[in-house]
C-alpha cells in the first residue's frame, strides 16, 4: 500500500524369492513319494510294503469326498439346537479376532505417515496462489469478507457500490499484554471465516483485529476487513507472493520485496529514500511485504499491532493495521461508495486495480455469510 503520490502498488510487483518357493515346493514332492511307507528316498523298500501299499491304494484319504462329508455333517449340526446356539457366538469370535489383527496393522501405519505441510500456517482451503505484482491491477487469485453496513448506489463510479458486508461476529475484546498478539483473540472466529473464504487463519486474524482496530479509533470510517483482505490478496496473495509463507507470527518469510520502482515498465520512478533500511535496495525504493508499503509511506503510517515490539511492514498484523489507518485518513466514510473507491484509489492509484479490489472484496463478503 502506498500514498498516490509516490507509488501504484498493483504496478510494483506487479529372483530370490522364486528360488525359495521352488525349494519348498521341490522337499514336498520328496515327502510325497515317500508317504506311504515312511521311506526317505533312496533307501530300500522292506519286504512286503508293496501288499500293504496295494491295500492302502483302495483305502486312499479323498480331500474332496472327506470335504463334502465334513459339511454335510456341518449342516446337519448347524440347523440343531446346538447348532444354533453356538453357531453365532463361533461367528461373532472370528470377526473380533479379525478386527482386532486388522487395526493393529491400520493404526501403527497411519500414525507412522507423515503429515502433510499446509503452505501457509493453518491455511484452512485450497493453497493460495500469489498475486501478480508485476502488472497494473492484474487480480491474483480469490479470498476474504467483509463486514458493516450495506451501502447504497454511489455516483463514483458510475453505476458502482460499496463491497457486499459479510458476516463477522467479531469478538469486541482483545488482550492488551506486551508481547501478546491480539489478533489471537480471533482465532475462533477466523478458523470459521477463512474456511469459507480459504484464506489463511493468521491473515484473517490481522484483517479482522485491523477492522476492530479502525472501529474503536475511527468509527466513522466503516471499514471492512474485506476489503483490507481483498488488498492482501491482489498485492501479494496473502502473503505467499513468490512463495513466501506466513508463519503464525504473522511474518513472511522470506521477506517480500516489490519491483524496483525505477521509472521501467510502466513503475513509477522513486530513488532511494532509506538507504535500503527497509527494501534492502540503496538505488530505487521497493514497496516491501504482504500490503506492499513503500519505506517512505511506512515510515508515516506503520504501526506495531502485534505488541512484539517492532513495526514490520513484512508482518501481516502490523501490515494490515497500517493499510486500515491509511484507508480511513482525512474522516473517509467507507460506507459510502464514492469515499470507498476514493480511498482504495488513494492505495493504488489504477482504475482496474481498484475495480479488482472491488470484485474480490465482494466475493468475500458475499462467501462469508454462506
Amino acid at each position: 500500500m502506498k500514498d498516490s503520490a509516490s507509488v501504484t502498488p498493483g504496478m510494483e510487483k506487479a529372483g530370490s524369492g522364486a528360488a525359495g518357493s521352488s525349494a519348498k515346493a521341490g522337499d514336498g514332492a520328496a515327502g510325497d513319494g515317500a508317504a506311504g511307507d515312511g521311506a526317505k528316498p533312496g533307501e530300500p523298500v522292506p519286504v512286503g510294503a508293496g501288499a500293504g501299499a496295494s491295500k492302502s491304494a483302495g483305502r486312499r484319504f479323498r480331500p474332496v469326498a472327506a470335504a463334502g462329508q465334513a459339511g454335510r455333517t456341518t449342516a446337519t449340526w448347524a440347523k440343531g439346537p446346538a447348532g444354533r446356539v453356538i453357531l453365532p457366538g463361533i461367528v461373532v469370535v472370528a470377526l473380533v479376532v479379525l478386527a482386532a489383527t486388522s487395526g493393529a496393522y491400520l493404526v501403527p501405519r497411519a500414525l507412522e505417515a507423515a503429515p502433510t505441510p499446509s503452505a501457509t500456517p493453518t491455511f484452512t482451503g485450497e493453497s493460495g496462489a500469489p498475486g501478480v505484482p508485476g502488472a497494473p491491477g492484474a487480480p491474483g487469485s480469490s479470498w476474504a469478507v467483509p463486514s458493516g453496513p450495506p451501502a447504497s448506489a454511489g455516483a463514483f463510479p458510475p453505476g458502482a457500490s460499496a463491497p457486499a458486508p459479510g458476516a463477522t461476529g467479531l469478538p469486541t475484546v482483545q488482550p492488551t499484554a506486551t508481547g501478546v498478539r491480539p489478533a489471537d483473540a480471533l482465532a475462533t472466529w477466523a478458523q470459521q471465516v477463512g474456511m469459507r473464504v480459504s484464506i489463511p487463519v493468521v491473515a484473517v486474524q490481522a484483517y479482522g483485529y485491523a477492522e476492530l482496530v479502525a472501529a474503536k479509533q475511527t468509527p466513522s470510517c466503516h471499514l471492512s476487513w474485506t476489503t483490507l483482505a481483498a488488498i492482501g490478496k491482489i498485492e501479494s496473495g496473502h502473503g505467499s507472493h513468490e512463495g513466501a509463507v506466513l508463519g503464525f507470527d504473522g511474518v513472511a518469510q522470506p521477506t517480500i520485496y516489490g519491483l524496483p520502482l525505477d521509472g521501467q515498465g510502466g513503475r513509477q520512478l522513486i530513488r532511494d529514500t532509506d538507504r535500503g533500511a527497509l527494501d534492502k535496495d540503496v538505488n530505487f525504493d521497493r514497496a516491501v511485504g504482504p500490503m506492499q508499503f513503500i519505506p517512505a509511506t511506512w515510515q508515516t503510517s506503520g504501526i506495531d499491532a502485534d505488541n512484539d515490539g517492532q513495526k514490520n511492514p513484512n508482518d501481516i498484523d502490523d501490515a494490515a493495521l497500517a493499510a486500515a489507518t491509511y484507508l480511513c485518513q482525512g474522516g473517509r466514510d467507507l460506507s459510502k461508495p464514492e469515499l470507498w473507491w476514493e480511498a482504495v484509489l488513494t492505495y493504488n492509484d489504477v482504475r482496474q486495480y481498484a475495480q479488482d479490489v472491488f470484485n474480490t472484496a465482494n466475493d468475500y463478503g458475499l462467501r462469508s455469510r454462506t
